[in-house]
């Protein structure tokens, strides 16, 4: 025992010395005065020095970076400024740009190769973000989108009005464009002839027969884009059908099994049918482009056509002198009933095999700020997706219209959604048949039915 009891004193004299050894190589006095601390290199500095070390520095941006951009009703004037732009604030970056009014066909190719551009803007024909998701063609944004911050170093998506679309908890594109579905009519023409604006489908009815009356065709489709009649007619009457639930466009975007077969859609292609039977539709343009349906409606051949809100910038050039473009979201709503305005937004992306991904995340940081949503507004006269005064802007009247309608507690603002290729190819299809009259409301929930079932194995 007393052997174990000196080892114990020793033991215990040795960590002292250790203690006071330490204590004194810390500085630590204990109101005793310590010598002098020896000066230290990088070598012998302590653990917590390394918290002075420099954070890394942020990815260069600099190298090739290619966009893909469709070029459409809004023009190229914004994207040719803000790419000016970007590259006077990286001018290590070598842009490409890959534009055109057929480039969704062009670059398909290169998509389909696994040689897809940087960056996308998903717009135009031959186009389908919903698509390029299922394909595994963009690239995950999720954890990026969240803690990134545009040029002026506010967060990304704070300014947004429409936030990036989820799929499945996951974000693969940002919403560049914010847009609205609607029916576009001339005022001036309908207050010298004293027709009055549709509020709802019985005014809608009343004030068709006055215009057929006075030999003009009352709604024109845009020729061999019926999706045009989708968004302004058909998915407004199935959101009021539907109690004014929006969800049903939901369950089409996920091909719910019903969702294209039910009471709401069957109703709204009644109404269809008896635009149709009416002779409302001018059927002249079957089969035209949309831009020269949009000329007979410039022309007075005819005074509704249903559109998006890029057509005033769209037919700029062929406007007549006096014209003046008004809006109305829909008119399918029953007598009393809000308004539906169907959202559409064009997206902007990153390809999942983009060769230089630092230098695409830097362009869309500085794309999206309320100085260039200003310009978009003002080049385009249309909205672009930030937050942004319009008022003393150059945004067009009918731009300002729609904003109002959005912000009213009388329209409902459906949720963007966008349905996959082949059941939006079907839909069109199926759409043209139904206003031929080759095929009847039953037959054409049939076909949605069974292009939504595939979706599903």
């Amino acid at each position: 025992m007393k052997s174990k009891g000196k080892k114990k004193a020793a033991l215990s004299l040795v960590m002292m010395s250790i203690v006071l050894s330490l204590a004194g190589c810390g500085g630590g006095t204990n109101g005793a005065e310590a010598p002098a601390p020896e000066k230290t290199t990088a070598a012998t500095q302590t653990e917590p020095a390394k918290t002075d070390e420099p954070k890394p520095e942020e990815p260069k941006v600099a190298g090739d970076l290619e966009i893909q951009y469709f070029v459409g009703g809004y023009g190229d004037g914004w994207w040719k400024e803000v790419i000016g732009e970007f590259k006077k604030k990286y001018p290590d970056v070598n842009i490409k740009e890959s534009a055109g009014s057929q480039i969704n066909e062009q670059m398909k190719p290169r998509w389909i190769q696994g040689n897809p551009p940087d960056v996308v803007y998903i717009d135009g024909a031959g186009s389908n973000e919903t698509q390029m998701v299922l394909d595994d063609q963009l690239m995950d944004i999720t954890d990026w989108v969240k803690d990134a911050k545009n040029v002026d170093g506010e967060p990304l998506t704070s300014n947004l009005i429409a936030p990036p679309q989820d799929y499945s908890g996951k974000n693969y594109t940002i919403p560049l464009v914010f847009g609205s579905w609607g029916t576009f009519y001339d005022e001036t023409l309908f207050t010298e002839k004293g027709w009055d604006v549709p509020k709802d489908w019985d005014s809608f009815l009343a004030t068709s027969e006055k215009i057929k009356a006075d030999g003009v065709y009352p709604y024109i489709h845009t020729g061999k884009y019926p999706y045009y009649i989708v968004g302004g007619l058909l998915n407004t009457g199935f959101v009021s059908e539907n109690g004014d639930n929006p969800q049903i466009l939901k369950d089409q975007e996920a091909a719910k099994e019903g969702s294209f077969k039910n009471d709401a859609v069957a109703n709204t292609l009644k109404k269809i049918v008896d635009m149709r039977d009416k002779g409302y539709f001018d059927n002249a343009s079957f089969g035209m482009s949309h831009t020269d349906s949009q000329m007979l409606f410039l022309q007075h051949k005819d005074a509704m056509i249903p559109n998006g809100l890029w057509l005033e910038n769209e037919m700029k050039k062929d406007v007549p002198e006096g014209f003046k473009f008004g809006f109305i979201p829909s008119v399918m709503q029953k007598p009393g009933g809000k308004f539906v305005a169907i959202p559409y937004t064009s997206n902007i992306a990153i390809a999942k095999k983009a060769k230089n991904p630092d230098a695409a995340k830097a362009f869309i940081e500085f794309i999206f700020t309320k100085q260039a949503a200003v310009r978009w507004a003002e080049l385009t006269g249309a909205l672009m997706n930030v937050k942004a005064d319009l008022e003393s802007s150059g945004a067009s009247d009918v731009v300002k219209t729609a904003m109002k309608y959005f912000n009213g507690s009388d329209t409902i603002v459906a949720p963007v959604f966008k349905l996959a290729a082949d059941i939006e190819q079907a839909e069109n299809d199926a759409t043209i048949a139904l206003l031929q009259g080759s095929i009847t409301p039953e037959e054409w929930m049939d076909r949605m039915e069974k292009a939504a079932a595939k979706i599903r194995k």
